[in-house]
């Protein structure tokens, strides 16, 4: 009986739809249905009704798929004992913020793949919230609140935020105190631009306060955020890890350090359940270790 086909069986069921389950295991959605048929064919039963809105495992499928998932997880476990870790293979597909991507991970990755060279991983950068199982993603690195109930979230720790102004709004505006800003600028950062209200967020007497303020301009990604403080357009709230090179060289500075808006807590987030390819789990453990140093 062939091991992929019941990856694909499991996957299916899981999810609910071939073109999900292939996107997550890295195949097309005909090579997917093509296995499940042929698997089907040698068994002799239907596992699956299919319409084109629905796709639910049949009574044969239900217990099909409850005596496989012990069986692939036993088979992968044993081939866990004989694998080395330069012989991990395969591939793992990943998001990351845009900064974190940029600034930790990637200038590592040289040195993660030399250990692993037969590893190939599949980087997003990107600010936007992904959709960890339609998307096909292996994990995610995620900065905030979570609300996936259906996956499995690990927290690493929580990001501590400054508060920044560059040297341009210094000389343009002066040093913002809390007292006088009604007369400063805010960087709006909206992922959904014009949704939302710009705020400056700060904790007092362990409470979050979204105090109102105006702007001069709206982005929705890390990279813009930075470009518009840079520019003197306005403060900007962001994780330190982010910003300490350029706290350290003066392109930014800190201000309102009394003031700074609550960590945003970090987590790795998958929807392998119990079930984490070996592959996996060595790049989640090396993301979660690169994350350790600016979390508290």
């Amino acid at each position: 009986m062939d091991l992929e086909a019941l990856r694909i069986v499991l996957k299916v069921a899981e999810l609910g739809s071939f073109t999900l389950a292939a996107n997550h295991l890295g195949i097309s959605k005909s090579r997917a249905s093509q296995q499940v048929q042929e698997l089907e064919a040698v068994l002799g039963v239907a596992l699956f009704t299919r319409t084109t809105r629905v796709v639910k495992l049949t009574s044969d499928g239900e217990q099909f798929v409850e005596r496989s998932r012990r069986l692939v997880l036993d088979l992968d476990e044993l081939a866990a004992l004989f694998q080395g870790p330069r012989n991990l293979r395969g591939k793992v597909r990943l998001d990351l913020p845009v900064n974190f991507a940029r600034k930790v991970v990637i200038p590592r990755l040289p040195e993660f793949l030399s250990l692993h060279p037969m590893l190939e991983l599949e980087i997003s950068a990107t600010d936007r919230r992904v959709e960890v199982l339609r998307e096909g993603f292996d994990f995610v690195l995620r900065v905030g609140a979570l609300s996936d109930s259906a996956l499995v979230a690990q927290r690493l720790g929580v990001f501590p935020m400054v508060n920044c102004v560059s040297q341009a709004y210094l000389r343009r505006h002066g040093v913002p105190t809390f007292v006088d800003l009604d007369h400063h600028w805010i960087v709006h950062y909206s992922q959904t631009l014009g949704a939302e209200a710009p705020s400056f967020d700060y904790v007092h007497d362990g409470q979050v306060v979204s105090r109102p303020m105006g702007h001069l301009v709206a982005v929705n990604n890390v990279d813009a955020y930075h470009a518009a403080c840079k520019a003197g357009l306005g403060i900007i709230q962001a994780p330190r890890y982010g910003m300490q090179s350029e706290l350290e060289d003066g392109t930014f500075i800190e201000v309102l350090a009394e003031h700074t808006c609550a960590p945003m807590p970090v987590s790795i987030v998958h929807g392998h359940g119990r079930q984490v390819p070996k592959r996996v789990r060595a790049v989640m453990s090396w993301v979660g270790g690169l994350i350790q140093p600016f979390v508290e």
